[in-house]
């Protein structure tokens, strides 16, 4: 801080006035990731339109492309890092943010008892309404204080992509729903007066009341259990590529890995969410049992989360090559694939979901019988004419021996294509 302030001059104020430069705040962070991004994007469009190359390697083709990948390769890791480095200090001061939404919300409880008993008068169920939600708020507050280097009491729904996962946060919800009922009826059986008072609420306890709710929790915890063993399987499998994010996002709950809308985790969301608020207006009209939620609402959350395990089986695939063919430029003479030619690999799923940056991409790689070689990145105007998803453009080096020798892809994931021959001539 001392450092910034002295570089801005003694009229400048404070550091975190304005353009804040520290790298523990998420002010300072954010600024620098900025920058970072604003700088690469920067140098990949003059690098498009021919600008910014040394003379040394202008003459050539091959050479200028190489030098261009090597040149923003090493500009997207450093953009990476800051990324990385601004993830860690939003997620670090997530706890606090957490914890203030956490006794808002009770706050917000306490305000809304206190104006409908204004007439009605302050009753024990109240009460104990009141005490449940402080229950559940200081369970909250010390898991924000034992995770505060992992966003707090949103740890447990970041999965190990560190994207926030939909399955999780929905259970979660619902545990947390169901734990504060319990809460709250176990307060009132505790200043229940009369043994009919207490034999009614734990009657209110009894399956038979509650059972639409129970089996509807008993699905959304099986499900996000059960979403991450077929993630964990198929990314063993090779049938599912995984490429960690930054860092945790909202819109993670309502997208997938591209960042596009999926329509299994919006419906799931979206009607999990409706049929909870159903379930808590049930709590607060009827405060002496667990909600009844209908079983009409409960089906609708069950084929819902049916959906969505079903979407998450079938999203992902392997990368597949299907053809290998000798890239020609205009002008060029048709002929065979010698050491030094173009090839260009058509296929799909070459660029995993969420590996779009430039980062992700130059760690591509392209095996030739036993060398391997880095896909290089060409820029266009605002993005990548190579690697896309389903071409890839490498040349053959000279460590190639001539013949019939196996081609392939190794993706950002780490997932690995079918081997495909390919005949390299002298």
């Amino acid at each position: 801080m001392r450092e910034a302030e002295s570089e801005a001059g003694p009229g400048a104020g404070s550091a975190h006035e304005g353009g804040c430069v520290c790298e523990d705040c998420p002010r300072g962070a954010r600024a620098g990731h900025r920058r970072a991004v604003a700088a690469f994007l920067r140098r990949r469009d003059d690098f498009a339109a021919g600008r910014g190359l040394p003379a040394a390697v202008a003459y050539s083709a091959s050479a200028s492309r190489q030098w261009v990948s090597e040149e923003l390769t090493q500009r997207a890791e450093a953009v990476a890092a800051q990324a990385r480095a601004e993830g860690a200090v939003r997620l670090a001061g997530l706890w606090l943010r957490t914890v203030c939404a956490v006794w808002g919300a009770v706050t917000a409880l306490l305000l809304t008892e206190a104006l409908t008993a204004i007439g009605a008068g302050w009753t024990a169920a109240r009460t104990a309404a009141l005490l449940a939600a402080l229950a559940v708020a200081g369970a909250l507050t010390a898991a924000c204080l034992l995770h505060r280097a992992r966003g707090g009491a949103l740890a447990p729904v970041i999965g190990e992509d560190n994207r926030i996962s939909t399955s999780r946060t929905v259970a979660v919800c619902w545990v947390l729903f169901v734990g504060y009922a319990v809460l709250l009826l176990s307060f009132r059986l505790a200043a229940a007066s009369g043994p009919a008072e207490r034999d009614a609420l734990i009657a209110g306890l009894a399956l038979a009341r509650g059972a639409g709710t129970v089996t509807v929790l008993a699905v959304v915890c099986a499900v996000a259990v059960l979403v991450r063993r077929v993630a964990g399987l198929r990314i063993h499998a090779q049938r599912l590529q995984k490429v960690p994010a930054h860092r945790p996002r909202a819109a993670d709950l309502l997208t997938d890995d591209s960042g596009r809308g999926a329509f299994t985790d919006i419906q799931y969301l979206a009607i999990s969410a409706v049929a909870l608020l159903f379930a808590a207006v049930r709590l607060a009209r009827h405060p002496g049992q667990l909600p009844d939620l209908p079983w009409g609402l409960g089906v609708i959350v069950v084929i819902s989360a049916a959906t969505y395990l079903a979407g998450k089986y079938a999203e992902g695939g392997r990368p597949v090559i299907h053809s290998v063919v000798r890239a020609r430029e205009p002008g060029d003479l048709d002929g065979p694939v010698r050491t030094g030619d173009d090839i260009e690999i058509r296929g799909t799923g070459f660029v995993p979901p969420g590996a779009q940056g430039a980062d992700r991409l130059s760690r591509t790689v392209v095996r030739i019988g036993a060398v391997d070689v880095h896909v290089p990145l060409v820029p266009v105007t605002g993005g990548f004419r190579n690697p896309t998803d389903t071409t890839l453009t490498v040349p053959v080096p000279a460590d190639v021996e001539p013949g019939q020798v196996d081609v392939q892809v190794i993706t950002a994931a780490g997932a690995a294509t079918n081997r495909y021959p390919l005949q390299v001539t002298e």
